[in-house]
């Protein structure tokens, strides 16, 4: 496995190295071992497996509050998307600052986010399906979002919105009160 670190601190992509032959390929996606060489030390506790039906549909930006914070690692099993996180951890240097990277079914990469990151992703293909895992279980009243169409962010969504969910389009913009999580 190859962990290519991204600007933002503490955020990799991974690029699983899958075997070939004449009957396909196999690959890790996960070994506990290997993940210890980027400081992951937690369990997953929790995964997720999602469908977005619609190309140009945009799901987050999605977080969990402290004490519940989570590390994710996404992976894209079929279509594509362009996923997106924003450091929101105060005091970090990558503070308000997003990456974007395609994650598909076709290159296997895989987005590692560390805890204190809002995270979310617009679909580049019909029926695209997401695994996600997560270190920590999903707190209901400990969630926050923000707006996909901050400007303060000036996040760069490659395609027009085509759907986007009520709870998602009522997410707040930032503002100079936000300091961070």
């Amino acid at each position: 496995m190859n962990f290519v670190p991204t600007p933002l601190p503490g955020a990799f992509i991974v690029e699983p190295q899958p075997l070939t032959d004449d009957r396909g390929w196999f690959m890790r996606y996960y070994c506990k071992d290997e993940f210890r060489q980027i400081g992951h030390d937690k369990e997953w506790v929790q995964c997720n497996h999602s469908l977005t039906i619609r190309k140009g549909t945009i799901r987050g930006m999605h977080y969990q509050l402290p004490p519940y914070g989570e590390i994710k690692l996404v992976r894209c099993i079929a279509g594509a998307v362009y996923d997106v996180i924003i450091d929101l951890r105060s005091g970090s240097p990558g503070f308000l600052q997003w990456f974007g990277v395609e994650l598909s079914a076709g290159n296997k990469k895989m987005l590692y986010i560390p805890a204190g990151f809002a995270h979310g992703f617009q679909v580049l293909a019909d029926n695209s399906e997401l695994l996600y895992h997560h270190s920590e279980f999903y707190k209901p009243g400990s969630e926050g979002g923000i707006r996909y169409d901050d400007p303060t962010m000036r996040i760069n969504w490659p395609l027009d919105v085509s759907v986007l969910s009520e709870r998602d389009r009522q997410h707040p913009f930032l503002n100079d009160n936000f300091k961070g999580i």
